[in-house]
């Protein structure tokens, strides 16, 4: 069975109004150095933080690490009197940030200029070990098809400006803007894979392959398909049902998934950032406009025999069962915010940082 890794972001709110705010240096040392499993590190602006799991091999490695790190990244944000949120987006936001400081970041921000400005975005990222290159191209290809089925199942940024966005995934409207972003085209092989990043590169639409904003690419760094498509996730739980659709989409072998229109899937993400789990979207095996639902069944259908393989299923099925009856993170958020205004949704940030009782 193929390892996995998640790796997480968060952005640190005002524990009062909820908008965006830059804890000190030192507080981000600490933060960085704790002595936990997995890794804790800088994103590109001074409001968000990542954490990113060791390789994993099981959902139980995964969850003690998800919740390590957590419950680490929420003390010290406490500590400068913020709240670490696992949201794709702020509630609200000043309009005000700052860059990271670092070569890279530095380089982003140059080319990107005001879209930096709005960019107050934060994603889960689902690595699988794929040990051969050419089968990664294969993967990509078998994974794209399902990416907006993924997104409606895991949208979690309903607010932007402290108002409802109208969108299950607001994040993914404000990716949009950026270079390769989306979904990327089918690919051949591992040379025509190359041969598109260095166009793009030439181009100057990204400073590096690294840079790509696609919502599935090839990792540049591990062995690795690397699923980006996903808001960050209230719970741990929320990730580690994206890794395990992930890893058993991945092993699943089944070419026409490989070949659904380009124009198709990028219609089907953006209804996907609409609607959540009530939107329509193209089936990859057949190019059948379907409920998220439907697609849902027939994927748990498609992938049954690698989540028996690495007793995922049972998991799978709950936590799908959960989204049906209470919603995506986007539904919970707006529940919170009816309930109890910004009070409401601090409760729910600092939930899903919280350490689970044994």
């Amino acid at each position: 069975m193929a390892r996995f890794g998640i790796e997480e972001e968060f952005v640190l709110l005002d524990s009062e109004s909820l908008v965006p705010t830059a804890i000190t240096a030192e507080a981000r040392r600490r933060m960085e150095t704790s002595p936990l499993a997995g890794h804790v590190m800088p994103e590109y602006l001074t409001c968000q933080v990542e954490c990113a799991t060791d390789p994993l091999n099981t959902r139980a490695e995964a969850l003690e690490q998800l919740r390590g790190l957590r419950s680490a990244i929420a003390h010290h944000a406490a500590t400068s009197g913020a709240v670490a949120a696992s949201t794709g987006t702020p509630f609200a936001t000043t309009g005000t940030v700052e860059v990271s400081a670092s070569p890279h970041y530095d380089e982003v921000a140059a080319l990107l200029k005001h879209i930096t400005r709005g960019h107050e975005v934060n994603g889960l990222h689902v690595h699988v070990e794929v040990p051969d290159e050419a089968e990664r191209v294969r993967v990509l290809n078998r994974i794209r098809g399902w990416l907006p089925l993924l997104l409606a199942l895991s949208g979690n940024s309903p607010f932007a400006d402290g108002l409802d966005s109208g969108f299950d995934s607001w994040r993914s409207i404000l990716i949009r803007r950026l270079p390769s972003s989306w979904c990327p085209p089918v690919f051949r092989d591992i040379d025509g894979y190359r041969a598109h990043i260095d166009q793009l590169v030439a181009l100057g639409a990204i400073a590096e392959p690294a840079s790509l904003s696609w919502a599935v690419r090839i990792s540049e760094r591990f062995p690795t398909v690397e699923v980006r498509v996903f808001d960050a996730q209230l719970d741990p739980e929320d990730s580690l049902l994206a890794a395990a659709l992930v890893r058993a989409i991945a092993l699943t072998d089944d070419a026409p998934w490989s070949n659904v229109d380009l124009d198709a899937i990028d219609a089907s993400l953006w209804t996907a950032a609409r609607h959540g789990r009530d939107a329509r979207i193209t089936h990859p095996a057949s190019d059948d406009v379907v409920e998220a639902g439907t697609a849902a069944s027939r994927l748990l259908d498609a992938i049954g025999p690698a989540l028996d393989e690495s007793d995922d299923r049972a998991f799978v099925e709950e936590r799908m069962a959960r989204i049906r009856t209470d919603g995506t993170g986007a539904a919970r958020q707006r529940r919170a915010f009816a309930r109890a205004g910004v009070e409401g949704l601090r409760e729910l940030y600092r939930q899903g940082t919280a350490v689970a009782p044994e």
